[in-house]
């Protein structure tokens, strides 16, 4: 098998395990008042089909990484998405909600277990030079997958019922199950020990799902006493995290890791980042449909332009980061994007208007070249045989970042005048956003220094 065919498997791979998952998250959006009256299930109870995939998949992001480091990504993806599909097919055949959300659960297990192997396939078969481009394509990838899982979702939903939205999952699963079969990557030499501390692996994981469902709780709670405990709570178990890594002998984040500064810049980029877009496209979706009156359709057909700038701009943003740098890069990127989501705040009720198509049109642009940029440092920078709990790390930071950025956009609306609520929302989740420039500055301003990778065995 020649080099390039070895490239291209590993990026098919990689890009249709990165797309079922997004495509499963936007196909669910459309399907759920569907999934209510089916089943006859409560709000409540709907919103825990979320709330279970997420906790799931945000308590071991990490941890999952850290396995396909030891035990290979080749088998952590090919298991991640078999069990992706039969959870898709359990929850087709659900007699009742409860099963929906505990086969949501296990489906969020297994996409634990597909989304870091993803990244790091492409960090052990591509060379430095060549990695941007092969991320760029996986950017554009979810950006397609994002934009169509509505319109899927809703062909589906209307012609054969919410159940055709898992059932669909499961064909495209067994295709990227049976090409990962193919993919051939060098294994890194495997550094320092691989044992996994479980000790460690539990703080991890409870932290990480108690801070989840704080901020999915917060818009419903508000700021009362169970939230404030499950802050304290949370951040004991992140100080007893601490205090067992660097005590630890075999920690979850090995020193080569942490001591990392454009790859911890880069998780913070993405984290201040997703939080703003995603918070800016919550405060976004209730102007289009309360304010405006528009029909979930017409609203998305309004955000295309993101959308379309996402996917196009994606290999532009690769291209400028192999010539300026991923400093330069990530900071043009990020004002960007604040840029677009301070001039959705100037949106009065009048209604659509060009300067609407063209505010989402910056964001989405600022949001590719920050995304290629803060992936590739991420995934360039990753000490060889760390690369999995690298890219556990950076889909950690893309799940709570749209969480935290949804929680404070929902804090700043509770506080304000309905009328006049969008405005100090958008620009609170703008300087959120420009909060990225401080981690932005500090990433180096040439490409990666990463040690290449050694071909040794096939993984």
């Amino acid at each position: 098998m020649t080099a390039s065919v070895r490239h291209r498997l590993a990026l098919l791979a990689s890009v249709g395990g990165a797309m079922i998952v997004a495509l499963d998250g936007t196909v669910l959006i459309v399907a759920q008042p569907s999934l209510q009256r089916g089943l006859g299930a409560s709000i409540a109870q709907v919103q825990w089909t979320n709330t279970a995939y997420l906790l799931a998949v945000a308590a071991l992001l990490v941890i999952a990484g850290r396995l396909g480091d030891r035990y290979g990504h080749r088998r952590l993806l090919f298991a991640g998405v078999l069990g992706f599909a039969a959870a898709s097919a359990g929850i087709a055949l659900a007699p009742g909600v409860g099963w929906v959300i505990a086969l949501r659960a296990v489906q969020g297990v297994f996409g634990a277990l597909l989304q870091p192997a993803t990244l790091a396939l492409l960090r052990l078969a591509y060379p430095a030079e060549r990695l941007g481009r092969a991320i760029a394509v996986r950017t554009s990838a979810i950006g397609v997958a994002a934009a169509t899982g509505p319109l899927l979702g809703g062909v589906l939903v209307t012609n054969l019922g919410w159940r055709a939205v898992f059932v669909v999952n499961i064909p495209i699963a067994l295709a990227i199950a049976a090409l990962t079969l193919a993919v051939r990557v060098p294994a890194p030499d495997r550094t320092g020990s691989q044992r996994l501390d479980l000790t460690g692996a539990a703080l991890l994981a409870g932290t990480l799902a108690l801070l989840v469902h704080t901020l999915v709780a917060l818009p419903a709670r508000g700021w009362t006493a169970p939230t404030l405990l499950e802050l304290a709570a949370t951040a004991a178990g992140a100080a007893a995290l601490v205090v067992r890594e660097r005590r630890g002998t075999q920690p979850i984040v090995p020193p080569a890791v942490a001591r990392s500064l454009p790859v911890t810049a880069s998780m913070a980029i993405l984290l201040l980042v997703t939080a703003g877009l995603f918070g800016a496209l919550f405060v976004a979706t209730f102007y289009l449909q309360d304010t405006l009156g528009l029909d979930p359709l017409a609203g998305g057909l309004l955000v295309l332009p993101m959308t379309a700038l996402m996917v196009a701009g994606a290999p532009v943003a690769a291209a400028a980061l192999r010539r300026f740098g991923p400093r330069h890069t990530a900071i043009a990127g990020t004002v960007l994007l604040v840029l677009g989501i301070a001039a959705l705040s100037r949106l009065g009720p009048a209604g659509v208007s060009v300067a609407t198509g063209v505010s989402f049109a910056v964001l989405g642009a600022g949001f590719a070249t920050v995304m290629v940029t803060a992936t590739g440092t991420v995934v360039g920078d990753a000490p060889p045989g760390y690369a999995g709990v690298v890219g556990g790390l950076k889909q950690t930071a893309m799940n709570i970042g749209p969480t935290l950025g949804i929680a404070v956009a929902t804090s700043v609306m509770l506080i304000s005048s309905p009328a006049t609520a969008m405005g100090p929302a958008l620009l609170v989740l703008a300087a959120l956003a420009a909060l990225a420039l401080l981690p932005a500055s500090l990433l180096p301003r040439t490409g990666s220094s990463t040690t290449p990778v050694p071909a040794r065995s096939s993984d």
